[in-house]
């Protein structure tokens, strides 16, 4: 009798997990500005406007800096000709130099800024 009874428990264990469940909720439809709020939050777009602006403005910034302050420095260097005007035969050297030096600036300036946030414990 106590093997039929454990039988039984068994069968009403199985019987019950096998029982379909409820269909889950739909989803609650959101309004068109409660979704554009969502995305603005769940893809961090003010941020990244944020970020891109003073991406800008900071190229600029340094882009003053090797035009206004560095290249008259070559350009003492290359006396009797501007130094974006340098060719050899066909090729404009001087304005390839120029773009050289500016993203090699850009870069360095890069550097120390991703390097003084990681320092300062920002990501």
């Amino acid at each position: 009798m106590a093997d039929n009874n454990e039988i039984l428990e068994e069968l009403r264990q199985i019987r019950k997990l096998l029982e379909p469940k409820p269909a889950p909720p739909a989803p609650v439809k959101k309004g068109f500005i409660a979704e554009f709020m969502e995305f603005i939050s769940k893809y961090k777009v003010v941020g990244m406007a944020v970020a891109f602006i003073i991406g800008l403005y900071l190229g600029a910034l340094v882009q003053a800096l090797v035009n206004d302050l560095i290249m008259p420095i070559i350009q003492l260097a290359v006396p009797g000709a501007t130094w974006e005007t340098i060719e050899v035969g066909p090729f404009r050297v001087g304005h390839f130099l120029g773009a050289l030096i500016t993203f090699l600036i850009v870069a360095l300036v890069i550097f120390l800024i991703v390097k003084m946030s990681k320092k300062w414990g920002l990501e």
